[in-house]
């Protein structure tokens, strides 16, 4: 199904990666269904395939010029070196080459608020290319990523489909979280679209049950979360490197808050107000909670010390517990 045009560079945070055009689908099969539709029947099912064809079948293909600069991943994730490591050793393989990006779906386990969906937007911004997101924990349709039959009442295409067909990318990333808080309503089974999205070969002619349309699937990339592997299939596990996150060590943790305060306080202009440096007593206590729930630390300190005309945060201005698996940071007012 996909076909490739001439290189293009494409300006992102990462430098300027190299752009592919690829066809995800083919205009053809989309009007042969247009034009099997009955007259004044099927509206939503009509819309989308006229969306289809108004866009087009081609959409960037993207990789990093080269290897890019991952840095400040390595500063910012201190916890996913492991990860970093796979990601840089797979980009190296095509960055001098006419060959597509190819990245292993990745399953990243951990607690709570180690950063898993945070490294998934990176990942995105690293490459230059889109992100689809799904949360499982709050979806019980079997449905969410490959659609539901037109027939159904308030059916519409699946969360792949339009990444793909709304998106300017042909290989966003596509962040499942929570892939083990996943349930089904009787007989659909919510990950069953993965078994053939994970494979490359299968994945090339997806077709949502929605649309109908074979659509190209194969070039997404793929980032799984989850707090543990237990209730994840067997075989989805096979299809994917597993890495287990951990919570970062005291002193990664503080170098993390660090980085923290320094990007809340550099992004508002009232962070001009504070010091430059926190207090090692506060870094301290902040190191206790997970990263996700540092930044909310932060800016009720920042709440805090001025409302009470300070231009330093002092202990005393965090919030009084954590809702993490660590202690709580336990400073009271």
């Amino acid at each position: 199904m996909s076909s490739h045009s001439d290189l293009v560079p494409l300006p992102c945070a990462a430098g300027l990666p190299i752009a592919r055009m690829r066809t995800v689908f083919r205009p053809a099969d989309v009007e042969k269904r247009l034009d099997k539709l009955p007259a004044r029947e099927h509206e939503h099912l009509r819309h989308t395939y006229e969306r289809m064809l108004e866009k087009g079948p081609e959409r960037f293909q993207v990789k990093p010029a080269g290897l890019p600069a991952m840095d400040h991943l390595y500063e910012e994730l201190p916890n996913f070196h492991q990860v970093l490591d796979d990601l840089k050793r797979q980009i190296a393989l095509c960055q001098d080459s006419g060959d597509a990006l190819e990245l292993t779906p990745m399953l990243l386990l951990g607690p709570p608020g180690v950063g898993k969906t945070h490294f998934a937007r990176a990942v995105a911004q690293l490459l230059g290319t889109g992100m689809g997101f799904v949360s499982m924990s709050s979806l019980t349709a079997g449905w969410v990523l490959s659609g539901a039959s037109s027939q159904w009442k308030g059916a519409r295409p699946g969360k792949v489909f339009e990444t793909l067909v709304d998106g300017a990318y042909a290989n966003p990333v596509m962040v499942i979280d929570e892939i083990d808080k996943a349930r089904g309503e009787h007989a659909y089974d919510p990950l069953g679209a993965l078994y053939s999205l994970l494979e490359h070969d299968t994945a090339e002619t997806f077709t949502d049950e929605f649309a109908e349309v074979p659509i190209d699937a194969s070039q997404l990339i793929w980032v799984a979360t989850a707090n543990e592997e237990r209730a994840i299939p067997e075989p989805i596990l096979n299809r994917m490197n597993v890495y287990e996150v951990q919570l970062p060590d005291r002193d990664a943790a503080r170098a993390i808050a660090r980085r923290l305060y320094a990007g809340i306080r550099t992004a508002h202009g009232w962070g001009r107000r504070f010091e430059p440096e926190p207090p090692d007593e506060v870094l301290d206590a902040l190191a206790a909670l997970a990263p996700r729930e540092m930044r909310r630390a932060w800016m009720t300190a920042f709440g805090n010390a001025r409302l009470d005309g300070r231009d330093r945060i002092e202990p005393r201005d965090l919030p009084a517990g954590g809702s993490g698996r660590r202690s709580p940071i336990g400073f009271m007012h």
